[in-house]
C-alpha cells in the first residue's frame, strides 16, 4: 500500500515542477512542440531514475565512511556522467531528437528536479499511511523517484499540448510568447493542487 501513496504523490500532490517548481528550466523551454517534450520526459526519466538508485546506494558508503560532506559533488558527478550516456545514445539512435532537444539535453545535469529528488531521497524523513517517519530503502526510493520523473513528464507532456492549442488559437498580442507559457504553467499547477486531497 505505500507504494501506491507514493506513486499518487509524487505523480499528482507533490509533483516535481507544479508543486515545488523545480526543473522549471526544461519545462519551459523544450515544451513548445510535444514530440520534443515526449523525448526530453523519457530522457529526464531515465536519468532520474537511474541516478537516485545510484546516488542511494553511494550514499550509504558515504555514510559508512563519514563523508556525508561529500553527498553533493558525488551526486552531481553521478547525474552528470549518466546525462554524458543519454546523450551518446541520443545521439547514435534518434538524431533529430537529438537536434530537437538541443542545449536543454546537457543542461539536465544541472536540473535541479534530478538533484532535488536524489537528495530527498536520502535526506527526507517520510511517513505514509500513518506510519511512522522514516528514510526511504531502495524499493521505496526507485519508486519514489520513478513516480516523480513519471510526473514530470506528465506536465511536460501536458503543458507541450496546451501550448500547441494555444498557437492555433487567437491570443491578444501582449500575451503571446512566454507571458501566456507562463499564465498557462500557473493554471495548470493550480488544476494539479486540486490533487492535493487524495493523500
Amino acid at each position: 500500500m505505500d507504494y501506491i501513496f507514493i506513486i499518487i504523490s509524487a505523480i499528482f500532490v507533490n509533483n516535481i515542477v507544479l508543486s515545488q517548481f523545480l526543473g522549471i528550466c526544461p519545462f519551459l523551454g523544450v515544451s513548445s512542440k510535444l514530440n520534443t517534450a515526449v523525448g526530453m520526459s523519457g530522457a529526464v526519466c531515465f536519468v532520474i531514475t537511474l541516478a537516485t538508485i545510484v546516488t542511494f546506494l553511494l550514499n550509504k558508503i558515504l555514510v559508512l565512511c563519514n563523508i556525508q560532506f561529500l553527498q553533493t559533488i558525488v551526486f552531481i558527478l553521478v547525474i552528470a556522467a549518466l546525462v554524458q550516456m543519454v546523450e551518446i545514445v541520443l545521439k547514435k539512435i534518434s538524431p533529430s531528437l537529438y537536434q530537437a532537444l538541443g542545449i536543454f539535453l546537457p543542461l539536465i545535469t544541472t536540473n535541479c528536479a534530478v538533484l532535488g529528488v536524489a537528495i530527498n531521497v536520502v535526506t527526507k524523513e517520510f511517513s505514509f499511511a500513518g506510519g511512522q517517519p522514516h528514510l526511504f530503502n531502495l524499493g521505496e526510493a526507485t519508486v519514489y523517484a520513478l513516480a516523480t520523473a513519471l510526473g514530470y513528464g506528465l506536465a511536460m507532456i501536458l503543458f507541450a499540448g496546451l501550448r500547441e492549442q494555444l498557437e492555433l488559437n487567437e491570443v491578444p498580442k501582449a500575451f503571446k510568447g512566454v507571458p501566456i507559457a507562463l499564465l498557462t504553467a500557473g493554471v495548470l499547477a493550480m488544476a494539479f493542487m486540486g490533487f492535493s486531497g487524495m493523500v
